[in-house]
């Protein structure tokens, strides 16, 4: 899934078959027309991005942020969030 994704970020329009999931291993079949997107360029794309799956996953839920306000204020709240953002910094 984190190939078509990053696939489908670089060209939201794109057609594709993919057969494996290592994107140094997979074959890329580009079909209705679909310009190619070079193995490199969709590497970049899937750097770019993995620190937002990786935040995403830690993330408390929105439920869980919302009781951390009212316990903790707006500081600590900030310190709860900031504490996965500095484990996951962007690229």
């Amino acid at each position: 899934m984190i190939i078509e994704d990053a696939i489908k970020k670089i060209n939201s329009n794109a057609k594709f078959i993919i057969r494996g999931s290592d994107i140094d291993t997979c074959e890329i079949e580009w079909v209705e027309g679909t310009t190619e997107i070079s193995k490199d360029d969709i590497k970049l794309k899937i750097a770019e991005t993995e620190y937002q799956r990786n935040r995403a996953s830690e993330y408390p839920s929105i439920a869980e942020q919302l009781d951390d306000l009212y316990h903790n204020g707006i500081d600590g709240w900030k310190s709860s969030i900031k504490a996965v953002k500095d484990k996951y910094p962007k690229g």
